[in-house]
């Protein structure tokens, strides 16, 4: 054990008198040190209720024989921070949670590590850290929200946002806009559709980081207390059998998680954190492996955004396993593969029925043949670009239409309220990627007022930023090379045509190669935005959105 390092033999007297100070008794130094990793704040509804499940952890690890120790995690709500300064802040909280947690990891000599994260960057960052360190560790997640009721109909955040763009339009009035405000987001937990959170919790699960539930069971559900405990008994097995994280986050788990990305739908922002987790494993995932993937994986769900189900939905007809048990009629998953259970994936999903065929799609009747995610190329995204395919109007799968060029989420922002966006064009954002914004923010605000105005089946939006999961529409994201490091979007001038075709991958502007040389010889880089602090660093740092978005450290 790793812990017996710091706390056995006469010259570790000195620590065992901290631990003393502590108030460890003699028969806890004895035991594994099982680090409980809480991210637990009272600013982020996914996380307030994380104090409960830290305390079912530590009574599982105790039944269990070890002595659990808490320590916590960052976490930013990407609601909160969506729309404003506050989201360049987001995407670069994975990296802090991953360094912090090796650190405290790392610096006390942990024997096995239970993660409990919820939200969107710090379910990745955990698992990054996991990956690095390779220490036994489980995930167990706070849990998703229940759906919220508006007019007698199932909604979840994005209705809320969606909202505001219809009160701009005049569609609703202010009272129904604060019924959307008051009634989307009843309960704790992570925002109640397929959005960021809830995809990662679930692709945990698909990893084989996580127990049976751990993407679906509702917060508020006494289930998720249970299964805390369990994973707090849980990591002592894996403690005792020495399964680390690189036994089960394998190549071939990251192509089942990819896999069942294209079957739930999940966000577009799994196509950053997949290959920025797996970086961590040792293992490589270029964007072209998920379209192989993707195109014989069939769209199984339609969770919000994308469609009428939620989180609560998916549990009740069977959850994740239920979902890969039926993605595996066509073989597509690698099963004889290790997980935190102790067994394999074929073992786990043994038996796990489809208990409702409206929610989970039989095989033979998917929404769509192929996965509901897309990678796209093309001249305007040499390295690629990604959409949420199971998110857009069937009319927009293929569109042409006119360059309407912003340099910042705030520019496209005025131009959509000031009803200067109309149907037929092709908002472009750009500036806004890993370097450029610097910390690539979600544009959950433009897509919003764009689908408030009735505008999502004729307008398309590119950028070279991201999208929270909660958008929804022809939102074309993390386009690389972004346009800070010289990418062809930044070379885009308004009115140029670009072509759209999600389902044979393709995205061009409609220009020669001659005049996008000729605009490259006079294009010249934005000075940065940011200058100092962290931003700063994380900016001189970052990689492309193409390779997840990972910090280079040479």
């Amino acid at each position: 054990m790793k812990s017996e390092s710091i706390i056995n033999g006469t010259q570790n007297a000195p620590h065992r008198a901290l631990f003393n100070a502590l108030g460890f008794t003699t028969e806890e130094m004895k035991k594994p040190l099982i680090g409980i990793v809480s991210s637990y704040n009272e600013i982020v509804p996914g996380h307030m209720n994380i104090d409960k499940l830290v305390e079912a952890v530590k009574l599982g690890v105790a039944m269990a024989g070890g002595t659990p120790v808490v320590f916590p995690a960052i976490a930013v709500c990407d609601g909160i921070a969506m729309g404003h300064q506050g989201m360049k802040y987001s995407l670069v909280t994975r990296d802090l949670i991953a360094d912090s947690t090796e650190c405290m990891t790392m610096a006390h000599g942990f024997d096995g590590l239970v993660m409990i994260p919820n939200c969107d960057k710090n379910v990745p960052g955990l698992l990054m850290a996991a990956a690095r360190m390779n220490i036994p560790a489980i995930f167990v997640s706070g849990g998703p929200m229940l759906a919220g009721t508006v007019k007698g109909c199932k909604v979840s955040f994005s209705a809320a946002s969606e909202a505001v763009g219809a009160y701009a339009a005049g569609k609703i009035s202010e009272d129904e806009l604060t019924e959307y405000e008051e009634k989307t987001c009843p309960t704790c937990g992570s925002c109640s559709g397929m959005y960021t959170a809830n995809s990662m919790n679930c692709l945990t699960e698909v990893l084989g980081m996580g127990l049976k539930g751990n993407g679906t069971i509702p917060a508020v559900y006494s289930e998720r207390i249970r299964l805390a405990k369990h994973a707090g008994m849980q990591i002592m097995e894996l403690v005792n059998k020495n399964i680390c994280p690189r036994d089960i986050m394998t190549k071939e788990a990251f192509e089942n998680a990819l896999t069942m990305d294209m079957a739930l739908g999940c966000s577009t922002n799994s196509m950053l954190h997949l290959p920025a987790i797996a970086h961590e494993a040792g293992v490589n995932i270029n964007l072209d492996i998920a379209n192989q993937l993707s195109d014989k994986t069939p769209n199984l769900c339609h969770l919000a955004p994308a469609g009428p189900d939620h989180m609560e939905d998916l549990n009740e007809a069977g959850g994740i396993y239920a979902v890969m048990n039926e993605i595996n009629k066509l073989g597509l998953l690698h099963t004889d593969i290790m997980t935190c259970t102790g067994k394999t994936v074929g073992e786990n999903i043994k038996g796990c029925a489809n208990k409702n065929t409206n929610v989970i799609r039989p095989v033979e009747n998917p929404y769509s043949k192929t996965g509901g995610i897309a990678v796209l190329r093309g001249n305007l995204a040499p390295d690629s670009c990604v959409v949420k395919r199971s998110a857009v109007a069937p009319e927009m799968l293929i569109h042409e239409g006119p360059a309407r060029v912003f340099d910042s989420e705030e520019d496209a922002m005025n131009a959509i309220n000031n009803n200067k966006i109309v149907a037929g064009d092709v908002v472009i954002i750009r500036y806004e990627g890993p370097k450029g914004g610097p910390g690539m923010r979600e544009m959950l605000n433009p897509t919003s007022a764009i689908m408030g105005r009735g505008l999502g089946s004729t307008v398309a939006l590119i950028t070279d930023g991201r999208f929270s999961g909660a958008t929804r529409g022809a939102a074309i994201g993390h386009v690389s090379p972004e346009a800070a490091v010289g990418g062809n979007i930044a070379l885009i001038k308004e009115g140029d045509i670009i072509s759209i075709d999600i389902m044979a991958n393709k995205i061009n502007i409609k220009v020669s190669d001659t005049e996008l040389e000729t605009r490259r010889k006079e294009w010249t880089p934005k000075q940065p935005r940011i200058t100092t602090g962290y931003l700063a660093r994380y900016a001189a740092m970052v990689t492309s959105g193409n390779t997840g978005a990972i910090l280079d450290v040479k």
